[in-house]
């Protein structure tokens, strides 16, 4: 994974929010995010998620009362953010961060399309029926 792309504003400030379960991140440009921890689980960068190559994505379903435990500094371009289901390998860069804000309601309509499409819930332990066969 790369480093900082130049151009991306680098953040000023990151506070998690426990009760709303958001994470509030601003950045140098006067831009600010609050970026639902759900859709940080859903979108996180990391292999387990994303696959290892377009259309390898894997849909995560049940998360939607999911939580940040721990955050933890990944030299000056990245955060590592640990959830409570135990998942903690996608790094995310300021760079990602400041897409997926840019990006917020696009990615997260998309998250519910493909989770309608799937016959599956954000609820944590929901019964997800198999999609019938066309």
């Amino acid at each position: 994974m790369a480093g900082l792309d130049e151009t991306t504003p680098t953040p000023t400030e990151i506070k998690l929010h426990q009760k709303s379960r958001v994470l509030e991140i601003a950045f140098a440009d006067g831009k600010r995010f609050e970026l639902p921890y759900e859709l940080l689980r859903v979108y996180s960068p990391s292999a387990e998620v994303r696959g290892h190559g377009p259309g390898q994505e894997v849909l995560q379903i049940g998360k939607k009362d999911i939580d940040i435990t721990h955050v933890e500094p990944v030299g000056s371009y990245a955060v590592q953010l640990v959830f409570s289901d135990g998942h903690d390998s996608g790094l995310f860069s300021w760079d990602y961060f400041y897409s997926l804000g840019m990006q917020q309601d696009e990615k997260w309509e998309h998250y519910l399309q493909r989770m309608k499409e799937a016959g599956a819930s954000r609820e944590p332990g929901a019964f997800t029926q198999r999609p019938k066969a066309k």
